[in-house]
């Protein structure tokens, strides 16, 4: 990734290089902004999106929008109402962009929130207006991950499977986990004992000449990253593609470890991620994996929302 695309934070606390628009208004982070009974809150109800910042504009936002709705539909939410986000997207970019003229650090991550909104202490819903929350900050990307495998599993059959949900707390656990032990990401397999994906990120194989990435099936999320790049190597002619299933088995990681396969990570705010370091072994980022980053950062540059 270009030294451009992410900005470095300006401040030793990140929260002093946020931007953060909820339900209309811009606010600072100390300040009140939600109900205390938002349902988002008590219980996790709600969906979001995260798009990475390039030159100060949101990339892939259709993209994001449009998945932003499907996590919501998936949830038993009501369609956000995409033209209040954009005004929350709008308003916290004007701001990110008058702060960066004003010396005060750029964002390279937006962040899109929408609950359920004021609700009861319990998992039930109540009508009511949903809440809104638009928010940007620093993100530095690194051209290269560390990954680390999870002894948790994703539950391929839940109720809220492949949907991007507020509900986050395993995904906390995990990388906290992966984190203590050396690595910026966790992998995960499902209850299948497949190859599933991370706690951030979806993960591609490449061995056999290809790079391969789990089915949708498996549990994962339908990341924006991607599914980008499975249109773009299929147009450009890199054999990237969907396993077949039962292809890729969570011990396929012990391929990569043997120097016998590649790893990659994908996602919003890492982009296409070659891994060199997979439990504590150092492996090597593979040709085509590199290729597959070359050719993200060369198309995501040609179109800011593709």
């Amino acid at each position: 990734m270009s030294p451009a695309a992410a900005t470095t934070p300006t401040s030793d606390r990140p929260s002093d290089n946020l931007v953060i628009w909820a339900d209309g208004h811009l606010v600072g982070p100390g300040e009140q902004a939600l109900s205390a009974v938002d349902h988002g809150l008590t219980v996790g109800d709600g969906v979001f999106e995260t798009c990475a910042v390039f030159d100060g504009q949101a990339f892939a936002l259709t993209r994001h929008l449009r998945r932003l709705a499907r996590s919501a539909s998936g949830l038993g939410l009501d369609a956000p109402d995409e033209q209040r986000v954009l005004d929350g997207v709008t308003a916290v970019l004007a701001e990110a962009a008058a702060r960066a003229r004003a010396g005060a650090g750029g964002v390279g991550r937006l962040r899109i929130t929408v609950t359920a909104g004021v609700g009861p202490l319990g998992s039930g819903r109540t009508p009511g207006a949903q809440t809104v929350v638009v928010a940007a900050g620093p993100a530095t990307i690194s051209p290269t991950g560390r990954a680390v495998r999870s002894p948790w599993t994703r539950n391929e059959r839940s109720a809220v499977a492949g949907l991007k949900t507020t509900s986050y707390a395993e995904n906390v656990v995990a990388l906290a986990d992966a984190v203590a032990k050396g690595g910026d990401e966790a992998l995960l397999a499902n209850t299948a004992g497949e190859l599933c994906e991370g706690t951030g990120a979806n993960v591609f194989v490449e061995r056999g000449g290809e790079l391969v990435t789990p089915l949708l099936a498996s549990g994962c999320l339908a990341g924006i990253t991607r599914e980008l790049l499975l249109e773009w190597a299929a147009e450009d002619g890199l054999p990237v593609r969907e396993a077949h299933p039962g292809e890729l088995p969570f011990s396929v990681l012990d391929e990569v470890t043997a120097g016998e396969a590649n790893l990659l990570l994908t996602g919003s705010v890492r982009n296409v991620q070659p891994v060199t370091w997979l439990d504590g072994v150092d492996v090597a980022a593979g040709e085509l994996s590199l290729a597959a980053r070359e050719l993200f950062e060369r198309r995501r540059r040609e179109r800011l929302d593709p």
